[in-house]
C-alpha cells in the first residue's frame, strides 16, 4: 500500500498534491504498490480494491469527492493569486508623496469603502497645462496601475475624467462616473455627488469638502499640483441607522 494515504479526514489538500493526478484513476494508482500488483496481477482489480478501501489504511475519496476537492483546491489557489495581484502598489518602493498616499488608499478604493477623487494639474506631452478631477476607484477598476507605481508612467488627466480642463485651449469637459455625478450648476461651484450615499463632495479650496470627506494637498515631484479628496462611503442603510441612534 502507498504510505501517504489521502482520505476523508484530510479536508485541506493542497493544489500541488492534486496536480500529480490528471484523472481519478491516476489518484487510485497512487495507492497501489508494486507488491499489490505482484499478488493481484491486475491493475484494474487493484483500483477497485483501493476505491473500496481494501488496499489503504483508511477510506479513500470517491470519484465525486476527488473531482470536487481538486476543483476547490484550484479555485483556492487562483483566489489567493488574484488577491496577491490585486494591489498594484504591493512591494513597490515609493519615494513620491503622491504615490505613497495613493498606495495607502488603494485597497479602500478597490473595496468600495472609500471613493477618492484625485485632482492633478500638470503639463501634457505637448507642453499644454491640463488639470482634472479623477475618480480614483473607477480608474483602478479600468486600468493597470502597476506602471504608475513602478514609475514607468504618470497618472495624467484625461478628457474622460470627472472634470477636465486644458488651460491652453480653454477646453473643458465633465463626465459622471460609476461613483460620482458631476454637479456644475451649483451656486457655490463645482461639486461631485456620491452615487452610493448621496453626499456632496465640494472641491472649493476655500470651503469644506463636505460630510465624511477630507481634502489633502500634497507636494509631489511628479506634478505641478496634487490634491486628494477622500470620501468615506456610507450606505443608505448605515446612514439611516445612525440617524435613529441619535
Amino acid at each position: 500500500m502507498a504510505g501517504d494515504n489521502v482520505g476523508d479526514d484530510n479536508a485541506t489538500v493542497s493544489l500541488d498534491f492534486f496536480n500529480q493526478f490528471v484523472t481519478y484513476e491516476d489518484f487510485l494508482d497512487y495507492h497501489i504498490t508494486n507488491v499489490d500488483l505482484y499478488y493481484l496481477k491486475d491493475k484494474y482489480l487493484a483500483r477497485q480494491l483501493v476505491e473500496l478501501g481494501h488496499l489503504s489504511s483508511g477510506s479513500v475519496m470517491t470519484r465525486e469527492e476527488f473531482e470536487a476537492r481538486k476543483a476547490a483546491a484550484a479555485a483556492s489557489s487562483l483566489s489567493k493569486s488574484n488577491q496577491q495581484k490585486t494591489l498594484a502598489s504591493a512591494g513597490k518602493e515609493l519615494t513620491d508623496n503622491f504615490l505613497r498616499a495613493l498606495a495607502e488608499r488603494e485597497e479602500a478604493n478597490r473595496s468600495g469603502k472609500m471613493n477618492t477623487i484625485i485632482f492633478i494639474r500638470d503639463y501634457n506631452s505637448i507642453g499644454q497645462e491640463v488639470s482634472a478631477y479623477i475618480d480614483c476607484a473607477q480608474r483602478l477598476r479600468t486600468e493597470d496601475f502597476e506602471p504608475y507605481f513602478s514609475g514607468k508612467k504618470r497618472l495624467m488627466p484625461r478628457r474622460s475624467d470627472l472634470s477636465f480642463y486644458n488651460w491652453k485651449t480653454k477646453m473643458s469637459m465633465s463626465n459622471s462616473s460609476a461613483n460620482y455625478e458631476v454637479v456644475t450648476n451649483n451656486p457655490s461651484g463645482l461639486l461631485f455627488r456620491n452615487k452610493t450615499d448621496g453626499k456632496d463632495l465640494h472641491v472649493d479650496p476655500w470651503g469644506t469638502p463636505g460630510e465624511n470627506s477630507t481634502r489633502t494637498p500634497l507636494q509631489s515631484h511628479l506634478y505641478v499640483q496634487v490634491v486628494l479628496y477622500d470620501h468615506s462611503v456610507r450606505t443608505t442603510e448605515a446612514s439611516g441607522a445612525d440617524t435613529h441612534c441619535n
